[in-house]
């Protein structure tokens, strides 16, 4: 054998350990980007709350175990804010039932046409009570979502009536009568469902419950009149971000891809608005409506829909008025009922500044608790065990469960000692 052939067989031992090296690496890298993206290594905890300790938040908390008890979310993705959030808004909720309910139309003085689902309960509720649910779904939502046809049925099986506000423009079936459609803080229309509650069902209690900017909406209803909170037991806010001029430079921020959720919502919104043209711009000479269809069509955010459009069907002069006056952070102190705000850390549309806004009214108003979740993205709160959710949220059960508690407690306590009597009533009736 010469020197040459030698040489050509010979393979150096280093080079399949190089190779497998690599791939270890590769692997390695792939595995830390999953763990990282996923989140898998947060663990998983109670809500931190923040509150005062009265007897009512007490009996609350006691009463209603999900609010102190460990959150755990499906195992491979629920740690996950964006996850939440996206399979939230792609699927709403699994296995969703179809409640059956009817719907209702209330004309209002501008013309305009609220209408809202009236779902009866299925049975009779734990305390014996009449007891009714007032609800306002998400932006652009209605009650033939998945997540309010889930909770309406969870709840409706629990003995509550349910009325699901459909915002205005929100349904695709559902003509504008006016030149108006919801916006980020217009009370007018569950105002409208409301009183009609209280009108056709004397004798009926409220939950008043808003999910994102539903929970805007609810609390800036309770908070502008004190006759707003007549019959009402508690209120429950869910995901919102309390004021819209603190949330608009955030949004125009990419951390936690904010940016990016900002632009998916005003996509959506430039097809509500879009679908209703004739309705909402009909009445206007042609060059404005040009005008305002040209730059709702190259609109990238939702402040430029909001500065374009949404703030004009109230007449505000300028896009911080708009997000001034509709922004529940001027109302909310007004509120006296007791007042559940529940809010996610890893929620990505709403910004950690302005969760100071709960944790701060908690701490100086004894009627209101504020349960701030590690996990759970915006309006997710998926449960389960590895991979599949459950067709319940811990939300679902969290508001029937604080629901179930407030009536518990005013069924038992002397009605000096209800949610939201003032200790001077309480004075003035032993006196």
């Amino acid at each position: 054998m010469n020197t040459h052939d030698s040489e050509v067989h010979y393979i150096s031992p280093e080079l399949p350990a190089m190779f497998d090296g690599m791939k270890l690496a590769a692997v390695a890298t792939v595995l830390y980007i999953v763990v990282r993206c996923l989140n898998l290594k947060s663990p998983t905890a109670p809500p931190d709350l923040t509150f005062q300790d009265t007897p009512l938040n007490l009996f609350l908390l006691k009463s209603c175990p999900q609010l102190t008890k460990e959150y755990i979310p499906p195992l491979l993705w629920g740690k996950s804010g964006h996850l939440q959030t996206a399979l939230y808004g792609k699927l709403g909720r699994v296995s969703s039932p179809h409640p059956c309910g009817i719907r209702k139309y209330l004309p209002m003085q501008d013309g305009a046409t609220a209408t809202f689902d009236l779902f009866e309960p299925l049975g009779d509720h734990r305390t014996g009570d009449d007891i009714t649910m007032v609800i306002c779904p998400g932006i652009g939502n209605h009650s033939e979502k998945h997540y309010i046809r889930t909770f309406v049925d969870y709840a409706q099986k629990e003995g509550y009536r349910c009325a699901v506000l459909n915002h205005l423009g929100a349904l695709p079936n559902i003509e504008l009568t006016s030149p108006r459609m919801f916006t980020y803080g217009c009370t007018w229309e569950f105002a409208a469902m409301v009183g009609y509650i209280k009108r056709t069902y004397p004798q009926t209690q409220l939950i008043v419950v808003g999910f994102s900017l539903g929970g805007n909406i609810v609390c800036k209803f309770l908070g502008e009149s004190m006759t707003n909170q007549d019959r009402v037991l508690c209120c429950v806010s869910v995901c919102q971000g309390y004021s819209a001029l603190r949330a608009q430079e955030t949004f125009l921020q990419w951390d936690q891809f904010r940016r990016f959720y900002n632009f998916l919502m005003a996509d959506n919104m430039k097809k509500i608005i879009l679908s209703h043209k004739q309705s909402l711009f009909g009445g206007g000479s042609p060059k404005m409506i040009d005008t305002d269809i040209s730059r709702l069509y190259t609109a990238t955010s939702m402040m430029h829909i909001d500065d374009n459009i949404m703030r004009k069907f109230h007449g505000h002069s300028s896009l911080k008025e708009y997000y001034e006056k509709e922004s529940c952070v001027h109302y909310i102190h007004n509120v006296n009922v007791p007042l559940l705000l529940v809010n996610s850390a890893d929620d990505p549309l709403v910004h950690d500044s302005l969760l100071n806004i709960p944790r701060t009214l908690a701490a100086k108003k004894p009627n209101v608790i504020f349960a701030l979740t590690l996990h759970g993205g915006h309006l997710g709160f998926f449960k389960g065990a590895v991979l599949f959710p459950q067709p319940l949220t811990w939300m679902d059960k969290v508001i029937v469960g604080y629901a179930n508690a407030m009536c518990q407690w005013e069924k038992q306590k002397p009605p000096c000692q209800s949610g939201h009597m003032s200790e001077s009533s309480c004075a003035g009736e032993k006196a």
